[in-house]
C-alpha cells in the first residue's frame, strides 16, 4: 500500500515537473528576445573602387555589429543625387540603412545614436574626409562634426566626435 501511494506520488511530481517545464518554454517562446530586440539593420555601402579607407569604414561598422554588404559605384555623384544628399555633407561613401542615408566616415556609435533617436532627416553624414574619423584614423587628426540634413536640404549638427587614434 505504501509502495502504490509513493507511486502515486511521484506520477502527480513527474506531471507536474512536465506541466511547469511546458509553460516555462512556452512564456520563454512568445516573449521577445532581447538579441532580436536589439538588432542591427544592415547597410549597404556604395564606394569607389578599391578605396582603402572605405573598406577600414566597413571593418569599423562590422565590428560595431553591423551586418554590411558593399558595392563598387563609378558614379557616387549621380547616386548621392537621386538619394538627395546636399552636396555640402558629401563625403567619401555613401551607404543606405533602411530609410536613413549614411554619408562618409560616420562612427558607428552615432549610426547607433541614430537609430535610437530616430530624428526626421533623410541622413547623418561625416563631410569630407577628416583625418581621425573612423577608417581615417591617422596623427593630426581634429574634433569634427556629424551632420544631419532633411528633406527641405537644411543641415546641422548632430554630434561632435574627436579623432581615433591609430
Amino acid at each position: 500500500m505504501k509502495r502504490i501511494r509513493l507511486l502515486t506520488v511521484l506520477a502527480r511530481h513527474a506531471h507536474m515537473i512536465r506541466f511547469m517545464s511546458s509553460l516555462a518554454l512556452s512564456v520563454l517562446l512568445a516573449a521577445p528576445s532581447a538579441h532580436a530586440d536589439n538588432a542591427l539593420p544592415a547597410i549597404q555601402v556604395y564606394r569607389s573602387p578599391g578605396c582603402s579607407c572605405c573598406e577600414k569604414w566597413i571593418q569599423h561598422l562590422r565590428q560595431a555589429g553591423f551586418t554590411v554588404r558593399s558595392q563598387d559605384a563609378r558614379n557616387l555623384s549621380a547616386l548621392r543625387a537621386q538619394l538627395s544628399v546636399p552636396k555640402s555633407v558629401a563625403g567619401c561613401h555613401t551607404a543606405k540603412m533602411g530609410a536613413y542615408v549614411i554619408e562618409g566616415h560616420v562612427p558607428a556609435d552615432q549610426v547607433k545614436h541614430l537609430l535610437r533617436e530616430k530624428p526626421d532627416v533623410v541622413g547623418i553624414s561625416v563631410p569630407g574626409m577628416p583625418v581621425g574619423s573612423p577608417g581615417m584614423e591617422g596623427p593630426g587628426g581634429h574634433e569634427y562634426d556629424v551632420m544631419v540634413w532633411r528633406k527641405d536640404g537644411s543641415t546641422s549638427v548632430f554630434a561632435r566626435e574627436k579623432p581615433l587614434a591609430r
